[in-house]
């Protein structure tokens, strides 16, 4: 047993790392500290002013545990790493987890190479980004390698080696071939010289060479080469133009962080400065406990997001000030291998980008807000609208079930599961039915609303046995109303099965009119018409055909796999391993009809009078 008064007198007064569990031992927080003894004792004494989250998180602790380290520095890095790989409940977190593309220029190569990558090493190469558009990356790559003619093979190129031919990017005139040497190194390089002042924003020289460019091949009336040029000089302006934001008295690498909240939502708006330029901005989503500040909460996004990106910039602008401002200084300075700064701007310029970041963080969240409320008028509206018709208090969750058959043939049954008016498809099961025979429906649906009810029955005595009750879910988590893909007779054929399991479900069927779509619900007896238009009717129409869409995707797949079961294993001397094996080389029994006996005999398991075997069978003659 676990005495948490104890266990607080032992707390050395080192820096170190605390993780708290709950009674199911999962963790519930991870937080570091200077001094363990000082830290966590703070959450137990009662005659503390706690915040709302600390209240209710404390009232979780069935134990804690502590890591010791040598400096506040190593704290800070394992507390990321656990926050990032446990995600505890009651820490802030980011709940996007994102990488970011770079162009990477392999200037430590005799004739470097412009690649996409979304890691950016110490090594020899340059880096540019991170970019928010991994197209857009791709974009700018391949227009430099179309301008500059800059290789795309990973070839080892050395003095007075010639490949046997250069390849197709060479005829298409998209690369020099310096695999061959039929540029010199000097000139190579003075085109990656080029492609480095384009990274860097210089378009100008760029564009002045392709308009000169252009107007040569069109004074020498060639035209398709001018057109070439005019759609590199488009692309070249869009480029430009997606960098339209500058800071003309400081080119320096830069992250402008701000935060916008509404209750336990938050969007932090990051805006991506590099070279003085605005290459780029993205928001992320982040999930805030109740009573977190915004300081807090901009704390986390710091060491969660930059233990994550290959790139830390110079600089960080904040909104306000943070704890941890002076040790995630030298934390992140760490990661760059140089002095990184974390400023909060009153004034000036860059307090007005950190406002125009926050504002764009305040638009995305009210458009996230937005659209939340059109999904919830979807899903939880459209549930509450088939509670209210059927007169039940609340609808969570809902199973429908469909049967699937051919004539009798490989007959299946569907369960599908909405929760919160969603699908929850790990919910879903298949039954193929296993005590009926021909085509009757009434008795494959008893059959299966039996075995699931059954399964769920003894699943959670066996749960409650162990006093796992909370772990239900799948069979073991029951529905609170049941749609029969059919009218009154299936609706009393689940009636009956509940009846007989002294279960008390509410059981309705989807009514479905002449042209097979649906109606309306019938529930106690009594068809209960439905507004067409309203969320409710949507929700059971896609309810219906997600119910028998499964059943027919698992019919077919049993169907079909019969199909080619029974073909192959009419075949005399051809048992299951020959007809994997066939199957395995030839994918499809058409092709095996298709193939000739030299081939079939050189398949896996097959010998020549096998082999003579198949190809009688599908050619009806004697060999």
């Amino acid at each position: 047993m676990f005495d948490i008064e104890e266990e607080l007198k032992k707390l050395p007064a080192s820096p170190g790392v605390y993780i708290m569990h709950d009674e199911k031992d999962a963790i519930i927080y991870v937080g570091k500290a200077i001094s363990l003894k000082n830290r966590v004792r703070q959450y137990f004494q009662s005659s503390r002013n706690k915040t709302a989250k600390i209240e209710k998180m404390v009232s979780h602790i069935a134990r804690f545990e502590y890591i010791i380290t040598d400096s506040e520095m190593e704290a800070l890095v394992l507390e990321c790493n656990l926050i990032k790989e446990h995600r505890p409940k009651y820490n802030t977190m980011l709940v996007d987890d994102k990488t970011y593309p770079y162009i990477k220029v392999t200037v430590g190569e005799e004739y470097p190479r412009v690649l996409f990558t979304r890691m950016a090493k110490k090594d020899k190469s340059r880096y540019f980004g991170p970019y928010t558009s991994a197209q857009a990356v791709k974009d700018t790559i391949e227009l430099l390698r179309k301008m500059y003619k800059i290789r795309t093979c990973n070839k080892s190129i050395k003095e007075g080696q010639v490949n046997d031919r250069p390849c197709l990017y060479y005829h298409m005139k998209q690369c020099d071939a310096p695999c061959n040497h039929y540029i010199s190194k000097e000139e190579y390089g003075e085109n990656i010289k080029r492609v480095l002042e384009f990274l860097n924003g210089n378009y100008s020289e760029t564009l002045k060479s392709l308009r000169e460019k252009m107007q040569k091949a069109s004074e020498e009336m060639n035209f398709e080469e001018a057109i070439v040029y005019r759609d590199l000089i488009e692309s070249v302006k869009a480029i430009a133009q997606k960098q339209k934001i500058t800071d003309s008295n400081n080119l320096e690498n830069r992250d402008i962080l701000a935060l916008a909240t509404d209750g336990e939502d938050g969007i932090m708006q990051v805006f991506f400065i590099r070279d003085g330029k605005l290459i780029g901005r993205e928001h992320f989503h982040m999930n805030i406990p109740v009573g977190e500040s915004n300081a807090k909460t901009i704390e986390s996004f710091v060491k969660q997001f930059y233990a994550g990106t290959p790139f830390i910039p110079k600089e960080l602008m904040l909104q306000e000030e943070i704890e941890d401002m002076e040790i995630l200084e030298q934390w992140l300075s760490t990661k760059r291998g140089q002095k990184v700064h974390i400023k909060v701007p009153k004034k000036g310029a860059k307090e007005r980008m950190v406002e125009l970041a926050k504002k764009n963080a305040a638009l995305v969240l009210a458009q996230d807000k937005e659209r939340i409320k059109r999904e919830e008028g979807r899903t939880i509206g459209a549930m509450h609208e088939i509670a209210n018709l059927l007169g039940l208090e609340n609808i969570n969750r809902i199973e429908a079930f469909d049967i699937s058959n051919t004539s009798g043939f490989a007959s299946v049954g569907s369960m599908i599961v909405y929760e919160k008016g969603k699908p929850k498809n790990s919910d879903y099961r298949k039954f193929r039915i296993k005590s009926v025979e021909g085509p009757d429906d009434y008795a494959s649906m008893e059959e299966v609303l039996t075995r699931r009810f059954l399964h769920g029955m003894e699943e959670k005595k066996e749960l409650e046995a162990k006093n796992l009750g909370e772990e239900l879910g799948g069979f073991t988590k029951f529905p609170d109303l049941i749609m029969m893909d059919g009218g009154k007779g299936q609706v009393h054929i689940a009636q009956k099965v509940l009846g007989k399991l002294k279960l008390a479900i509410p059981v309705c069927g989807m009514v479905k009119d002449d042209n097979h779509r649906t109606r309306g619900l019938y529930y106690n007896d009594v068809e209960l018409p439905i507004d067409r238009h309203s969320e409710g009717f949507k929700l059971i129409t896609r309810i219906q055909d997600e119910a028998h869409r499964f059943a027919i995707e698992y019919h077919r797949s049993l169907r079909s796999k019969n199909q080619v079961h029974s073909i192959l294993d009419e075949i005399d001397g051809i048992g299951e391993k020959r007809r994997k094996a066939l199957l395995r080389r030839f994918k499809s029994v058409e092709h095996i009809k298709e193939a000739t006996i030299e081939e079939l005999a050189l398949t896996e398991t097959m010998n020549q009078k096998a082999a003579e075997t198949v190809y009688a069978f599908f050619h009806k003659e004697k060999v």
